[in-house]
C-alpha cells in the first residue's frame, strides 16, 4: 500500500515538473510571435547554456520517460486491481472520458513528442554536438532559430498534427493538473475548487496558445 502511494506521489511530482517545463516552453515559443530578435536570443541562450544543456535537459528527458513509464504501470495496476469491470460501473456516468483514458492521451502526447524531437531536437543535437557548430547562425550570418521554427509550419498536414496533439494535451491536463495535487495529499474544501479552476484554465489556455503559435506561423508564410 505504501509503495503504491509512493509511486503515485512520484508520478505527481514528475507531473509538476513537466507542468513547469511546459509553461516555460510556451513562453519561449510565444515570443516567436512577438519578436524575431527576442526569440532568437532566448533560443540561443537556452541552446548553448551548459547548465541547461548538460544539467536540466537530461533531467527533463528522464522526467518525461519516468512520467510515461510510471503512468503506464499505474494504469495497468489499477485495471488489475478492479474487481468489477468498467461496464458494470457505468464509468461514463461517474467520470469524464479524459479522466478514464489518461493513458491514451498520454501515449498520444508521447507520439507527438517523437515528431517534435524529429523536427527540432534531433537537428539541434546534430548541429551542436555532432557537427560542432554552437554559433546558432545560418549561412547569412544571422541567428537561424526563428527561421527554422517558421519553416516547420509551412506544411498544413504537420500543422494539423500539431494542433490535434495539443487537443489531446488539453484533455490530459484537464484531469492531470488536479490529480497531481490530490496524489500529494492536498485536499482542502476551500482551496481545492480554486486549484481545479486554475487547472482548467491552464489545461485550456496553454495548449490553445501552442495551437495559436502553429497557426500563426502557417498563415504568415
Amino acid at each position: 500500500m505504501k509503495t503504491s502511494i509512493a509511486r503515485k506521489v512520484l508520478m505527481a511530482l514528475s507531473g509538476f515538473f513537466l507542468l513547469l517545463f511546459l509553461l516555460q516552453h510556451f513562453v519561449i515559443n510565444f515570443s516567436s510571435v512577438i519578436s524575431v530578435e527576442g526569440f532568437n536570443k532566448v533560443s540561443h541562450f537556452m541552446g548553448t547554456n551548459p547548465i541547461i544543456q548538460y544539467g536540466i535537459q537530461p533531467i527533463l528527458l528522464i522526467g518525461v520517460l519516468f512520467h510515461l513509464g510510471m503512468g503506464i504501470y499505474l494504469d495497468v495496476a489499477n485495471r488489475k486491481a478492479r474487481n468489477v469491470k468498467y461496464a458494470m460501473n457505468k464509468p461514463g456516468e461517474n467520470s469524464s472520458w479524459w479522466s478514464r483514458n489518461m493513458i491514451i492521451t498520454g501515449i498520444t502526447i508521447m507520439l507527438f513528442l517523437g515528431l517534435h524531437f524529429y523536427d527540432f531536437w534531433f537537428p539541434e543535437i546534430n548541429t551542436k554536438f555532432i557537427l560542432g557548430d554552437m554559433s546558432g547562425l545560418n549561412g547569412h550570418g544571422e541567428f537561424r532559430y526563428w527561421e527554422e521554427l517558421h519553416h516547420k509550419f509551412v506544411d498544413p498536414i504537420r500543422v494539423g498534427i500539431y494542433c490535434l496533439s495539443f487537443v489531446f494535451l488539453a484533455l490530459h491536463l484537464l484531469h492531470g493538473f488536479q490529480s497531481a495535487f490530490q496524489s500529494v495529499g492536498f485536499n482542502h474544501t476551500r482551496y481545492t475548487p480554486v486549484i481545479k479552476k486554475l487547472g482548467n484554465i491552464y489545461a485550456i489556455c496553454i495548449p490553445l496558445g501552442f495551437i495559436f503559435i502553429a497557426v500563426y506561423h502557417y498563415v504568415s508564410q
